[in-house]
């Protein structure tokens, strides 16, 4: 059965979900909501590089709301606070639509209780359900992590490091001020939830963190963050801008869960304006080790199709297939809020799949 959808926001990583939705046969495109003024009006066809497909963009939430459709792909930007936009996704939720979301929440149980409670009531409320889906959050830790455990006998430890080229970033608001490029290295402390890019990062990475702990039998007694800021040692010409020597040019952020007084799931992700170190993987690559019997070293990466001549990303198309992926467990889930399952894997078009709530 063709799932109808609906793409919430269009820029560069909703732009690739659109497309994603567009292009498949398995969903049908029936509402697109856009927060640009220059965007609204336009046919999601036009914005997503496609041919028009006959449904045009909005930024009216009602006509959202009012829509007929199985599942919505939230994919807003990722703005401190991090629950800024959790008031749309619960009235999404009411209206009757599940609603998968690139930007965290693939372990609701480490939520603080109030806010699951009222995605939890928002679910019921809609016989909807909210889901989390992506490469990191998403896949990189809480799925293919914990794979990897599955040739052992026993595990001590799984560590999972990404790094980020993030040169190319055009938007200096995004660059400076959301996620923390050019920050005074001698007076910020990055360790600090009182920093806007470290409270939005914690609540996304320590969920994920916890959930790959109690996949594997563990329950994390607490997640402790070692977060660090390395200056550029030159000034740095970059797509957003300037960043002056001494200033962030590098921003490494580790959170660690501990469980039975020990550190038991390690997660680091490193954004870079600079090249990376020689004995670092390279970016785009996720580096996983499981400490066991026997111990697990895994390199993973993302390559563009054969013959690709557009500017998406391998790991924009990534996101895009695991969203897309994503959108049936959603759908068949229980309502409230609900982890994507361990094993998610692509299907053929016409293989059997489970029908609309």
């Amino acid at each position: 059965m063709t799932l109808r959808v609906i793409q919430w926001a269009t820029g560069a990583m909703g732009r690739t979900c659109l497309q994603a939705v567009i292009d498949s046969p398995q969903t049908e495109l029936v509402g697109l909501y856009v927060y640009g003024e220059r965007k609204a009006g336009r046919d999601a066809g036009d914005i997503a590089r496609r041919a028009p497909v006959g449904v045009a963009a909005t930024r009216d939430i009602e006509d959202i709301l009012k829509l007929d459709a199985d599942v919505v792909i939230h994919a807003a930007r990722l703005d401190p606070p991090f629950e800024r936009h959790d008031e749309d996704i619960q009235r999404l939720l009411r209206s009757g639509k599940n609603v998968v979301s690139i930007n965290g929440g693939t372990n609701p149980d480490y939520w603080p209780k109030a806010r699951r409670d009222a995605f939890e009531a928002a679910g019921r409320d809609g016989n909807a359900t909210f889901m989390g889906a992506g490469l990191n959050p998403g896949f990189a830790a809480e799925k293919l992590a914990v794979l990897a455990t599955g040739v052992c006998s026993d595990v001590k430890r799984v560590s999972i490091h990404e790094i980020v080229d993030c040169r190319a970033v055009k938007s200096p608001e995004y660059v400076f001020d959301v996620i923390g490029f050019g920050a005074e290295v001698d007076t910020v402390d990055p360790n600090s939830p009182d920093w806007a890019p470290a409270g939005m990062m914690n609540a996304l990475f320590e969920e994920v963190t916890a959930c790959v702990a109690e996949r594997l039998g563990w329950t994390a007694d607490r997640v402790v963050k070692g977060h660090s800021l390395r200056p550029a040692r030159e000034a740095l010409e970059i797509a957003a801008g300037r960043i002056e020597p001494g200033r962030a040019a590098r921003i490494d952020w580790l959170w660690q869960a501990e469980a039975d007084d020990a550190v038991r799931v390690e997660l680091g992700v490193s954004w870079t304006m600079e090249p990376p170190d020689p004995a670092e993987a390279e970016p785009g690559l996720w580096s996983i080790r499981v400490e066991g019997t026997p111990s697990v070293a895994l390199s993973f990466g993302l390559e563009p199709p054969d013959g690709w001549t557009e500017r998406t990303t391998p790991e924009m198309l990534g996101v895009a297939g695991a969203v897309l992926n994503t959108l049936r467990h959603a759908v068949d889930a229980e309502p409230g809020v609900s982890q994507t399952p361990l094993t998610l894997a692509w299907q053929a078009p016409g293989a059997a799949g489970g029908g609309r709530k």
